[in-house]
């Protein structure tokens, strides 16, 4: 090249620095609602006029003085960290001070602010920071920030970003994501002056993945809460989805790109799912801030986490522990979609008036007790607050792929079976799983061992070849447990049926089969309540009481 090294001249690095904090326009929409957040606000209001590259984000939140707005531009200005040692305690969202003196240097920048016990301001900004015009203002306590023009002055970033429907997306989703991990905040968001969309608060993040996922119903999820871990997953024998899109990380108030808890969440729904299937996951933790370093990405959205291995254990633990069936991770109307539009079908067709006031009563799951087979394939159970369908066969499989994958035992074949006409990959495929295979002649093969439950039934043989024609051990151990599981069509005695009840109940994943299929359908006495129609006031005589 030949050219001499040199400075770049001052006013290029800082356009250079502040295009790595304010990269698009949800970048601006991010640091503004963090702000907004940080000041305490519960309720925010986003407008985004992307033709215009233009964004208003107005909060209710604890507002500033005109003190601080005559700072708040300025270079590495903040209220939030003092010194070297509140880098490793931060406690709020942003902390560097750089965002808005970035958005005074890439755009027109204008800030509407009144605290509770002063008057209201409305100060510009010059490219550098510097209070341009001051005036005051009559607004309710809060903030509201103006991003006007944005890259007007860099004209090639502005070419280089996707298109307006990308970018808008973008917006939603950040918006999304924010509000997950604070979900006691109520949004309305506002495209091109018409109302985009309305996000309404709740007790957590429970209550706000049904509105942005409008295929989830909140029945169809479940959450726990612990000392640092607050999960919310979709039931798996419900609802999951085609790409794992809806699989976050968040930590201390912000979802974080973090591949390796990602994967931990992904290996805990391993063959509780359809095939090609994925959870609906999100994990919260709130961690000692001395835990995380957030100094790894000018948007905070890769870090460090300390003792990651132990994280990755209790997140596993929490999964585990949220998709077992007990009265504190089911929630009270069990009833499927189906049933619920049977009953609503049921009750549209009548010409009664039909009250909606049903009592709400204790989902009491324990213990379910076995009444009889239905075709020989489904056991019907009972419990205090309604009764359950259990297909047999995918019950018993539950039970013995657990089984088998805690104590895969192979023992010796005596004597051998011999199997014909193998391919070279499928003696290497039960080889890998640990299978003995020796030549035994002009394309013969010797089997010397195999899984124990294999070894007890007549069809052995043919499970062995089920067993070399792929899949990894685990994919082994479902074939194992599929093959040996009860059969439909079996008949069983009560003693049997309440036996595999038991077991099945015990089950570290009792909602689906290893492939992802749901093992029971619930009928809760509410539902069939409301079906049969027991809140009609019609008199005893027709045996309501």
């Amino acid at each position: 090249m030949g050219h001499q090294i040199q400075p770049l001249p001052i006013e290029v690095v800082h356009l250079i620095a502040a295009g790595e904090v304010i990269d698009s326009l949800a970048a601006v929409v991010r640091e503004l609602v963090e702000n907004a957040i940080d000041a305490g606000a519960t309720r925010i209001t986003v407008s985004v006029w992307a033709d215009q590259w233009r964004v208003r984000v107005a909060d209710n939140g604890a507002g500033m003085s005109l003190e601080n707005l005559r700072q708040a531009a300025q270079p590495h200005s903040t209220s939030k960290i003092r010194d070297r040692a509140d880098l490793w305690h931060i406690q709020s969202l942003g902390f560097r001070g750089e965002a808005l003196h970035s958005l005074a240097q890439l755009s027109k920048l204008e800030i509407l602010s009144r605290t509770a016990d002063d008057a209201g301001w409305r100060v510009t900004y010059t490219t550098e920071g510097e209070v341009d015009q001051v005036e005051s203002v009559a607004i309710a306590p809060g903030t509201i920030v103006i991003v006007d023009r944005l890259f007007e002055t860099w004209e090639a970033r502005r070419e280089g970003l996707p298109s307006t429907s990308q970018q808008l997306k973008a917006v939603q989703q950040t918006i999304y994501q924010i509000a997950l991990a604070h979900p006691h905040i109520t949004w309305q968001v506002y495209q091109n002056d018409r109302l985009w969309f309305n996000l309404w608060g709740g007790r957590s993040a429970k209550d706000l993945l049904p509105q942005l996922l409008k295929d989830v119903r909140i029945d169809d999820l479940t959450e726990l809460r612990s000392t640092a871990i607050s999960l919310v997953l979709g039931l798996p024998d419900r609802t999951h989805r085609y790409r794992p899109d809806w699989v976050r990380v968040a930590l201390n108030g912000r979802f974080v790109q973090f591949p390796e808890l990602e994967q931990t969440i992904l290996g805990a729904f391993r063959r509780t799912l359809p095939r090609d299937r994925h959870p609906i996951c999100l994990v919260h933790l709130q961690l000692n801030p001395e835990h995380i370093d957030w100094n790894r990405h000018p948007a905070k959205s890769e870090v460090y986490l300390h003792n990651l291995d132990d994280w990755k254990e209790r997140i596993k633990a929490a999964i585990a522990q949220a998709l077992r069936i007990n009265p504190e991770t089911v929630p009270d109307s069990l009833y499927t979609s189906q049933v619920s539009q049977l009953i609503k079908a049921a009750e549209s067709d009548a010409g009664y008036h039909v009250s909606r006031e049903v009592p709400a009563e204790p989902s009491a799951l324990f213990p379910l007790k076995a009444l009889t087979q239905v075709h020989n394939r489904y056991i019907l159970a009972e419990h205090s607050s309604g009764m359950w369908l259990i297909e047999q066969h995918i019950a018993h499989e539950r039970i013995l792929f657990e089984e088998i994958s805690d104590r895969w035992q192979l023992i010796p074949l005596e004597p051998a079976i011999v199997l014909n006409q193998l391919s070279l990959s499928q003696v290497e495929q039960l080889q890998r799983i640990g299978i003995e295979v020796d030549p035994f002649g002009e394309q013969l093969w010797a089997v010397r061992s195999a899984p124990e439950l294999l070894t007890q039934r007549e069809d052995c043989a043919v499970a062995l070849i089920e067993l070399s024609l792929g899949g990894d051990l685990q994919a082994a151990q479902v074939a194992v447990a599929c093959r040996s599981a009860i059969r439909n069509g079996v008949s069983l005695s009560i003693d049997q049926m309440q036996s595999l009840i038991d077991r099945w109940q015990k089950t570290r994943n009792p909602r689906t089969c290893p492939h992802g299929r749901p093992i029971y359908l619930s009928l809760e006495e509410s539902s069939l309540a409301r079906f049969f129609k027991r809140h009609w006031v019609i008199g005893k005589s027709h045996g309501l009481e």
